[in-house]
């Protein structure tokens, strides 16, 4: 009998209550997912005002982004995600897509730029030097092929942009500076002959032509019928020399 009323005393529905006391919880606690735990843990890192030049930073990541999944891959929330910041700090910065790829193939000219510039800046003979800022312009697309095809890429980019207008005018400078050391005369580019703007395109078409192929691949069958250590500037060079002008 004493067992039994034991028993009964341990089925109770308040005993059962006493036994299983709950430690502290609130009632209205909530179970938090894994997604919004690592969204605490990465609020600091998310807020704009902890990156010291956050329109920099954005940049930087766009080509990292640009270079690893390509252009077609790079949107505004991936650059978002490879920055480390908020989703809405890329649009604060650049507009669009359009804005951010334009910063970006802005900043290619202005590299771009600096290699033609420093190609042959202390060679004279115009033959030589022509070669060298020709072979420069084939290398920048050989190291950078993710950013010199965006640079060329007008349906992705706002023309109008200051940034991108101002670079892009400048290497056009640099091809232009070109053509002149080959004709031994001052070539204005918003003051053309037809010959010089005739210059300007024959070598603008065959070099960045000649780019396009190398980064294709498409080289490749006249490369292997050359003689063993020709190299792809020996072959640019070679171009240039059979459309000197007259």
């Amino acid at each position: 009998m004493g067992a039994r009323n034991a028993a009964k005393r341990e089925k109770s529905p308040k005993a059962a209550a006493v036994g299983k006391k709950p430690l502290l919880k609130p009632a209205s606690a909530k179970k938090i997912s894994p997604s919004a735990v690592k969204s605490v843990h990465n609020s600091d890192r998310d807020q704009p005002y902890h990156h010291g030049d956050l329109h920099e930073a954005l940049l930087k990541a766009a080509k990292r982004v640009a270079e690893r999944d390509g252009i077609n891959g790079l949107t505004l929330r991936a650059v978002a995600r490879e920055a480390g910041v908020s989703h809405a700090a890329p649009s604060h910065h650049f507009g669009d897509v359009t804005g951010l790829l334009s910063e970006l193939a802005a900043i290619g000219f202005k590299t771009f730029s600096e290699k033609l510039g420093a190609a042959a800046c202390s060679e004279t003979a115009p033959d030589v030097a022509a070669a060298r800022k020709a072979s420069a312009y084939v290398a920048f697309a050989r190291e950078n092929p993710c950013m010199f095809q965006l640079m060329f890429r007008g349906e992705r980019l706002d023309q109008d942009r200051p940034a991108l207008q101002e670079a892009s005018d400048a290497a056009f400078r640099k091809l232009a500076e070109l053509v002149a050391a080959r004709r031994h005369e001052d070539v204005v580019p918003d003051r053309l002959t037809l010959e010089q703007a005739a210059d300007i395109a024959r070598i603008w078409s065959m070099v960045h032509g000649f780019a396009m192929l190398y980064l294709d691949g498409r080289l490749t069958p006249i490369m292997e019928g050359l003689p063993p250590g020709t190299t792809e500037e020996a072959l640019l060079a070679a171009m240039l020399m059979d459309h000197r002008p007259a």
